[in-house]
């Protein structure tokens, strides 16, 4: 499934909570970087599943969009996490 959001939260930082969120915040169920770049983050975890995320700037913030078979709550959970733009912004 493929999801995506809009966040006032520049690209670089919405990575690092990423990496922070699936290693620490999903019990049982950990994930952790295999790939990285400027604009992406390539996920592992559980039986070899896969989380792929990828940020780009926006009108009014950075477009975040997460891909995933397994991960669905957690990614769901992790999108509730990221700020929203402001009103107004664009």
């Amino acid at each position: 499934m493929t999801y995506e959001t809009l966040t006032s939260l520049p690209g670089p930082e919405v990575l690092a909570r990423a990496k922070r969120f699936f290693q620490e915040r999903v019990p049982g169920m950990a994930a952790f970087p295999e790939k990285e770049g400027p604009s992406f983050l390539d996920l592992r975890g559980q039986g070899g599943e896969e989380i792929a995320l990828a940020v780009a700037p926006a009108p009014g913030g950075t477009r975040v969009r997460a891909g995933t078979l397994f991960f669905d709550q957690a990614v769901g959970r992790f999108f509730s996490t990221l700020p929203q733009p402001t009103e107004g912004a664009a």
